[in-house]
């Protein structure tokens, strides 16, 4: 079996075929892993999402910020100018695909493997432990009938540092705002939302969540998107013999390409990994 984790589509559905054209995926012995964002700005959101849901126990996603707001735009807490996901609002099987994807987990871990995927990353100072712990809070939220009260709630950068004294909709929206939004962080924890650029590019203080010093997960294997502009990576061997954080996140619905992390076992039962892309130069550029 191989696993390949696949960066942000975000309705770029045509380049997603490509991509698995490319490695030759195979649904019936191979598995894909998708880092969320599905859907928004790409040509074609609603065919991924059929896509990926029909693709059944052959693929597992997580949920991104772009698919969170897809849920608050169904519910008409948003508003939407985006093409494609007027496409979604308007399809049959609309209610049946929202549905699905409020089921989604904010995070997924591979017990066999020992991978861990998310959109954004985990809070560096959270043990795992706890990571999980907080991603089945909020996912519990979503497949309740508080679902539409969070939703509401869910937008806003407070509180930016986590505390666990934080409750209600504050330590949600904390928790949504980790796993689906976070790039940049200072050396306390506090969260900044401003800077989405390339590290070396963000104010002075601010540090890339993995490369906090005190980030507690660092020896666990995560992989990301949602930071077009940092591109794929392993974590630089400053902090890491071997790498523990994978970026898969290369700007397909920016011009850029998609991506996906190959992972199998070599003949020693151990995971190598290796980035495979396609272009993607038909789509808009930044």
């Amino acid at each position: 079996m191989t696993i390949y984790a696949i960066g942000d589509i975000q309705g770029c559905h045509e380049d997603l075929l490509n991509l698995l054209d490319k490695v030759n995926f195979n649904p019936q012995t191979d598995k894909l892993w998708f880092v969320g964002d599905l859907v928004n700005r790409g040509p074609d959101s609603l065919s991924t999402l059929r896509f990926v849901k029909e693709l059944g126990q052959s693929a597992q996603t997580v949920l991104g910020n772009h698919d969170l707001h897809l849920l608050a735009i169904y519910h008409g807490l948003k508003k939407n100018n985006d093409k494609s996901i007027k496409k979604i609002l308007k399809a049959d099987d609309c209610d049946e695909l929202i549905n699905w994807l409020r089921q989604q987990p904010l995070l997924f871990h591979d017990k066999q493997t020992k991978f861990t995927v998310v959109h954004a990353g985990i809070y560096p100072l959270w043990k795992f432990k706890q990571a999980k712990q907080y991603a089945n809070e909020l996912e519990d939220i979503l497949r309740s009938d508080k679902y539409l009260k969070f939703l509401k709630h869910m937008y806003g950068n407070k509180p930016s540092k986590w505390s666990d004294d934080l409750e209600g909709w504050d330590r949600l929206r904390f928790i949504c705002n980790s796993f689906t939004r976070m790039r940049y962080c200072y050396p306390n924890g506090k969260l900044d939302f401003e800077e989405n650029g390339v590290p070396g590019s963000q104010s002075d203080k601010l540090i890339p969540w993995y490369n906090l010093p005190d980030r507690v997960s660092r020896k666990k294997k995560i992989i990301f998107g949602h930071w077009s502009t940092l591109g794929y990576f392993n974590q630089p061997e400053s902090l890491s013999v071997t790498p523990t954080v994978f970026a898969t996140d290369t700007g397909c619905v920016w011009g850029g390409k998609l991506t996906a992390l190959k992972i199998e076992a070599n003949k020693n039962g151990e995971y190598e990994t290796q980035f495979v892309s396609v272009n993607c130069p038909h789509n808009s550029q930044p």
